[in-house]
């Protein structure tokens, strides 16, 4: 029994609908195109007419399992076929490197050698969807002036073509891919009965997979060495049939001998001990694998000391989709450089990891780890990025650096000579995003370390990883900083010293959004009276901190004139109003009269105050007072007189400090009526930080919080 191909495309069965296509248009398009160019596989995608979205129509060459995860691609994604036809220009990949530094989403799913030219399928007026066509790794890493004018022509014909489909109302649809079928027969693809005689008699297996991965056909000797009587194994994946062989690495070899049409090789283990060698050789039909005993193998393993740990192997394409979910959750620099000290670094076996970030032409240390000297990675703190040392270049020309040893990083780079940093072999890994170098990442190997082709593909697509997410982060971390310093700016620096009086404030952003909003207190002295205000701006974000910044200087200016305080809050009223921001603010105002030991308060929509007495005794004070800022141009603000004996503690908070989902606010504040009750004596910094790490709403910071505490002490 031969497996044979059925030239069927692999996806699903097209409708009757798709299937109305006539003569196959564009497959004898996109065969002529690779027999031109002699490239061994290619595609061609259709733009739908509803929707910017390309739909592979057909492909050649190889199954479309490998191109599934871009069977239907966005015009905007970030690939070569889709910026074909996007920017209605030919872009060539010139190989596994090329593809891997622009394109890592490919490169995580194909890490192979091969290369590859998309070009648009367009008239001058319309584009009707676009083509892929590969070559193998051994193409040369330009395209000749013959590749790209026959190309160039070929997609031009088929743009009139389809544009004369269109005018005549035919529908475009999914044709039958094109897969090299094996020929039939008693030996299948080995020719005459007599060639499958002395196949049968060699010493070494051999077996014939088509383009699908599955045996077509086995010898004896093949089915001995796996374990498997040949009939069972017709059919069948090796990886799918052979228990021990169900490794993704087995399969990827078989994929990256299609791919990159280069012979490929690998080793496996037999259980018990039994050491097997597989070598690939494949073609556009399929490939022919043999099959021998890897004695050289067993025989080093044999002599080597039992760790206790398993055989080491390159990550899988698993592992590197699942390294890039977890790069996703990065939220600040430091925590990128930590998830990949964590993740990444143990993954591809590296013991020591530095993250160097580019700015104003130097480089940066943004983290490390796994350098027992911190001293080692200063020095590239501030290096010139002219200078010559792998980090620099990698940067400088956007294609990773492999070091195998430290001779080759002396006999490249002789000024390292005299700066060990105790590692032998290094991959320094260039970290470009949105077309800008944001830095280098290095990974440091205890031992030599040799990077096949494989492992540099894939260590290069984790550079782009790490790099959109060091991107991501740096803008996290700036904005950070933008939304702290803007804060910082609006609120006081200080308190204001007051005659008879003791204060301290707390103020903590909300963790969500940008960590800026518009809580906001303030002290102002007007001897020999005080004034002190708390408010809440409606919003977490730049505008709410700009208006409460305005709020905040309107307050002063109306207390530093005079004002009562039912004066200053109707005023503040009318300014927020004739602002037009369109936001409310919430407010509580109160002027201090320490010598009488009286305190007159104005409220606008704001929760109560807190007073705890002398003698210890809390209560929550109903003050009279209008509505929120902001609302009603002719709004008044009734004011309420307060006994502030000396010793007293007013309590003057914004509703992130109570409100919780969850939470009642009468027990919140129940909550923290005791917490005062019972500190009350406390220094007045101690109770503030008391008062904020006892409250449930402030721990998780869904607003933001503002505390302000004032204790009497008599006249200053």
């Amino acid at each position: 029994m031969v497996a044979v191909s059925d030239g069927q495309r692999s996806g699903p069965a097209p409708t009757a609908a798709e299937a109305r296509v006539g003569e196959p248009l564009l497959s004898l398009a996109l065969a002529t195109m690779l027999e031109d160019v002699h490239a061994h596989s290619g595609a061609v995608y259709v733009l739908r007419p509803d929707e910017p979205v390309l739909e592979m129509a057909v492909m050649a060459g190889l199954p479309r399992a490998f191109a599934a995860p871009w069977e239907r691609v966005g015009l905007s994604a970030p690939i070569p076929v889709a910026e074909a036809a996007r920017e209605r220009r030919l872009v060539w990949v010139g190989g596994e490197e090329d593809m891997a530094r622009r394109y890592p989403r490919i490169a995580v799913v194909l890490p192979y050698p091969f290369a590859l030219a998309a070009l648009p399928v367009a008239t001058e007026a319309t584009v009707y969807g676009a083509v892929f066509v590969t070559w193998p790794g051994s193409h040369p890493a330009e395209l000749s002036d013959r590749e790209r004018d026959h190309l160039t022509a070929a997609c031009d014909r088929l743009a009139l073509r389809l544009r004369r489909a269109a005018g005549k109302g035919r529908p475009l649809g999914h044709e039958a891919d094109l897969l090299a079928a094996p020929t039939s027969g008693v030996a299948g693809t080995l020719g005459t009965v007599e060639a499958a005689r002395m196949v049968a008699r060699l010493p070494y297996g051999l077996i014939s997979l088509d383009l699908h991965g599955r045996i077509g056909f086995a010898n004896t000797a093949a089915a001995d060495l796996l374990g498997a009587q040949a009939g069972d194994l017709l059919g069948t994946q090796p990886w799918v049939s052979v228990p021990w062989l169900n490794d993704p690495m087995y399969e990827d070899r078989y994929r990256a001998a299609l791919i990159s049409q280069s012979v490929t090789s690998f080793v496996a283990l037999r259980p018990p001990g039994e050491w097997l060698s597989f070598r690939l050789y494949p073609s556009t039909s399929g490939l022919t694998v043999r099959i021998s005993r890897a004695r050289a193998v067993a025989e080093m393993v044999g002599s080597l000391p039992r760790s206790g740990r398993p055989p080491s192997r390159l990550v899988t394409i698993s592992q590197v989709l699942s390294l890039a979910g977890a790069l996703t959750e990065a939220v600040g620099v430091s925590d990128v450089v930590q998830l990949v000290a964590d993740e990444v670094a143990p993954a591809v076996g590296s013991q020591a990891l530095l993250i160097l970030g580019s700015r104003g032409g130097r480089l940066h240390v943004l983290g490390q780890r796994g350098y027992p000297d911190p001293r080692v990675v200063e020095r590239f703190d501030g290096l010139p990025l002219s200078e010559r040392t792998p980090a620099t270049q990698v940067l400088d020309s956007g294609v990773p650096g492999f070091i195998d040893s430290r001779e080759q990083l002396e006999r490249l780079y002789p000024r390292h000579r005299g700066s060990p940093d105790g590692f032998a072999a290094w991959a320094y890994l260039p970290l470009i995003a949105s077309g800008r170098p944001v830095g280098t990442c290095v990974l440091a190997y205890a031992e030599p370390h040799v990077f096949p082709a494989d492992e540099r593909a894939v260590l290069t697509s984790l550079g782009g990883l790490i790099a959109q997410a060091l991107e991501r982060a740096q803008l996290y971390d700036t904005k950070n900083q933008l939304a702290h310093g803007l804060q910082a700016a609006l609120l006081p620096h200080s308190l204001a010293p007051l005659p008879g009086l003791e204060a301290a404030a707390r103020y903590l952003p909300a963790t969500q959004g940008m960590e800026i909003g518009g809580d906001f207190y303030d002290l102002v002295p007007t001897r020999p009276l005080a004034a002190a205000v708390i408010g809440d701006v409606q919003g977490h974000n730049v505008t709410a901190a700009g208006l409460m910044g305005q709020i905040r200087t309107g307050v002063r200016a109306y207390t530093t004139v005079g004002q009562e305080p039912q004066e200053v809050m109707r005023s503040t009223n009318r300014l927020l109003i004739d602002l037009g921001a369109e936001l409310f603010v919430s407010c509580l105002y109160l002027r201090v009269d320490p010598a009488r030991g009286r305190a007159v308060m104005a409220r606008a929509g704001h929760p109560p105050p807190l007073l705890r007495r002398p003698d210890g005794r809390v209560r929550v004070l109903d003050l009279a007072g209008g509505p929120l800022l902001g609302i009603d141009a002719a709004a008044t603000y009734p004011t309420t007189e307060v006994c502030l004996a000396p010793g007293a503690v007013l309590v003057l908070y914004t509703d992130g400090l109570i409100e919780y989902p969850g939470v009642d606010i009468e027990d919140a504040l129940a909550g923290l009526g005791e917490v005062l009750a019972e500190g009350g004596g406390l220094p007045l910094e101690e109770l503030a930080d008391t008062l904020v790490e006892h409250s449930a709403a402030a721990r998780e910071r869904v607003d933001d919080v503002a505390v302000l505490l004032l204790r009497a002490c008599g006249e200053g």
